[in-house]
């Protein structure tokens, strides 16, 4: 491994920064890290939103194979990164717990309603 492959410390997401390199699981630079995306209720990394040429891009938490210190590496090949989806300006849905549901209807998942 030559220097310029070291990409530091394997880190948490919470002090990842934006502006950190991102790169496909073949090594080919997609772009830099906009922003980091949790679950802060209950502590669980959501994904991020790249910088690309080709805009806003949204990644996935599970496609996300390493976080260090100097760059990102995804688990897509360059291919696969090429259809990563648009950011969803909006933001994902809500959901708040549904005390109404009963114990039946959160043994079944019923326990959240959308906002």
């Amino acid at each position: 491994m030559s220097p310029s492959d070291d990409d530091g410390y394997a880190i948490s997401y919470k002090v990842l920064e934006a502006g950190t390199p991102v790169h496909s699981s073949d090594g080919e630079a997609l772009g830099t890290v906009r922003e980091v995306l949790d679950n802060r209720a209950e502590h669980i990394f959501d994904g991020l939103v790249i910088d690309t040429p080709d805009g806003e891009r949204f990644v996935d938490a599970p496609e996300v194979a390493r976080i260090a210190e100097r760059r990102v590496t995804l688990a897509l090949d360059a291919a696969a990164a090429a259809s990563l989806p648009e950011r969803d300006s909006a933001g994902g849905p809500t959901f708040t717990a549904n005390t109404r549901g009963g114990r039946l209807g959160r043994f079944f998942g019923g326990g959240w309603k959308r906002q």
